[in-house]
């Protein structure tokens, strides 16, 4: 069976991406820090009539998230879509306005998102490329295209993830392997900031399919 590794699973976007794929006849690999939590993600997978399989791993610890990947693979006998989208708890968030930003305040996004993004990439690719044949998605806030001066310190790591993607998306052009930046404008779920339009995640989640199936696109924008 094919086979889809989400990093940053979790109970969102994760989830739904997951069932999106896993409907289809994917077996899926969830990728996260928290055990339990990717333990309870598998549980209602399973109930659903999905495969599918924990490999906790921290995202930030690259060799531990390049084990992950690499153990999935051998799980599953390989992994033919990779979607990249960890995302930290609100709480945890640390926030500056473009003028208020230094340096530091920068770096632990382009460590969170890019960085393991690479990471990811890098433990799937090669074997893509003997395949000849995958799919990385990877996703992503609307500030990387359109920056929020509330978010002064994180659209600048967006912005940088979205240019290597797009720019990924260039370099695999003809080699049967499609790379993918979704950028999300809207808040996921209940709970959000009232200026900020929602949409639930299985709303968002075909786009994923689509990019994954039509192969011919670099980026989706999703806004409401």
């Amino acid at each position: 069976m094919p086979s889809i590794a989400i990093v940053g699973a979790g109970p969102g976007m994760g989830l739904a991406i997951a069932r999106t794929f896993g409907s289809r006849g994917y077996d899926v690999a969830l990728i996260a820090r928290n055990r339990a939590k990717l333990d309870d993600l598998v549980g209602r997978l399973t109930a659903e009539g999905i495969t599918a399989a924990a490999f906790p791993a921290d995202v930030l610890d690259h060799d531990a998230l390049t084990q992950a990947l690499k153990d999935a693979a051998t799980r599953f006998g390989g992994i033919d879509v990779l979607e990249h989208s960890p995302a930290p708890s609100i709480g945890s968030m640390n926030l500056t306005s473009p003028s208020q930003t230094s340096p530091s305040d920068v770096q632990g996004w382009i460590d969170f998102l890019l960085h393991s993004a690479i990471t990811a990439t890098q433990a799937v690719l090669p074997a893509m490329r003997e395949a000849g044949t995958g799919t990385l998605l990877f996703t992503n806030g609307a500030g990387s295209v359109d920056p929020i001066p509330m978010l002064g310190n994180v659209n600048p790591a967006q912005a940088a993830l979205r240019n290597w993607v797009l720019n990924l998306h260039k370099e695999l052009a003809g080699t049967g392997i499609q790379a993918a930046h979704v950028a999300i404008g809207v808040w996921i779920g209940a709970g959000g900031p009232p200026e900020i339009p929602t949409a639930e995640a299985e709303d968002i989640a075909p786009l994923y399919w689509d990019l994954h199936t039509q192969r011919d696109e670099a980026e989706r924008v999703f806004t409401v």
